[in-house]
């Protein structure tokens, strides 16, 4: 399976900032979507993210004045991304390797969604309840030889 079949399924709500936006947009975004990353853009641009943990940093390090911060102050800026062709394998290798929880998806430099761990671990569960669904009915001979 790639993430171009796990994006027809999901629902469109990103929330989108600039880098010069207020780190409280972020947080108002996130609450409102009930969502855990927002991805910073400069137009058609992406230029980084910034997630609920990296507030939850900057909360402990500057303590609440860091809601009225720039974006940039907190964002990450070297963003891995992946392809509507990657396969699900690839997408949590690299989040695995990398040790983070959410990937934008690009085609051609274009923002097509953002894709995460759990979106990644309810395909790979949906394709194993089919796999063991079809294993089922061979053992048990639901599959008449001719």
């Amino acid at each position: 399976m790639t993430i171009a079949g796990i994006l027809k399924h999901k629902p469109y709500n990103l929330v989108i900032v600039r880098p010069t936006d207020r780190v409280f947009d972020v947080v108002r975004g996130l609450a409102r979507q009930k969502i855990g990353v927002a991805v910073v853009m400069e137009g058609d641009l992406l230029v980084g993210i910034i997630s609920e943990r990296d507030v939850m940093r900057g909360l402990e390090a500057q303590g609440p004045g860091v809601l009225d911060v720039a974006v940039d102050t907190l964002m990450i800026r070297d963003v891995r991304t992946c392809s509507p062709r990657t396969t699900v394998d690839e997408a949590i290798a690299d989040m695995t390797n990398g040790r983070f929880r959410h990937l934008p998806v690009l085609d051609d430099g274009k923002l097509l969604g953002v894709i995460s761990i759990r979106d990644l671990l309810n395909a790979m569960v949906a394709k194993q309840a089919v796999d063991v669904t079809s294993l089922h009915g061979y053992v048990t001979g639901a599959y008449a030889r001719v």
